[in-house]
């Protein structure tokens, strides 16, 4: 992660976590307090046993970002429902006005985005956990998205794009 050196009166973006399913809220409660912050938001089509609904719900969960400058710090960890800073190598990390930019372009975007915390790579030895293919071993070839993975199932011989969440592979 890059290092950026702020002047004490300039404002700068800065990564929060929130206590879990606060980000609403918290963000709510910084804007009332003047704090400029961002909450990217997604719409995903939510399946419950009786119903589906469309509901409006954080891209990253337990993180939004605010613009302030570095004296602003206290103000933030006392909102409700923040719980703390991003810290890098023992500091408050800021992140640069383009990242923040890029991120609300991919959020307005009209692609179908996930967010995974796995580090998928082309090359990768994996398994289907669930669905239709369960059980399946085989190998990542590429990795286009959370969605599209080509993988190439052993005892096939063919390299097969199936669209399938990244949720849904384990590795052996």
């Amino acid at each position: 992660m890059m290092l950026l050196k702020s002047a004490a009166g300039t404002s700068m973006w800065y990564p929060v976590c929130t206590l879990p399913r606060s980000e609403k809220k918290a963000f709510e409660a910084l804007i009332k307090k003047g704090i400029e912050a961002y909450l990217p938001l997604q719409r995903q089509l939510k399946q419950w046993s009786d119903r589906k609904k469309w509901v409006t719900e954080p891209f990253i969960k337990s993180y939004l970002f605010v613009r302030i400058k570095e004296y602003e710090q206290t103000e933030v960890l006392m909102t409700k429902g923040i719980a703390r800073f991003i810290y890098f190598s023992g500091r408050i990390t800021p992140m640069p006005d383009r990242q923040i930019n890029e991120l609300k372009l991919l959020i307005a975007s009209p692609y179908e985005l996930e967010v995974t915390e796995d580090d998928l790579q082309s090359g990768e030895r994996i398994v289907i956990k669930a669905g239709p293919l369960k059980g399946l071993k085989g190998e990542i070839i590429s990795y286009r998205s959370q969605k599209q993975l080509a993988l190439r199932l052993e005892n096939l011989g063919y390299s097969i794009i199936v669209q399938v969440s990244a949720s849904l592979i384990g590795r052996f």
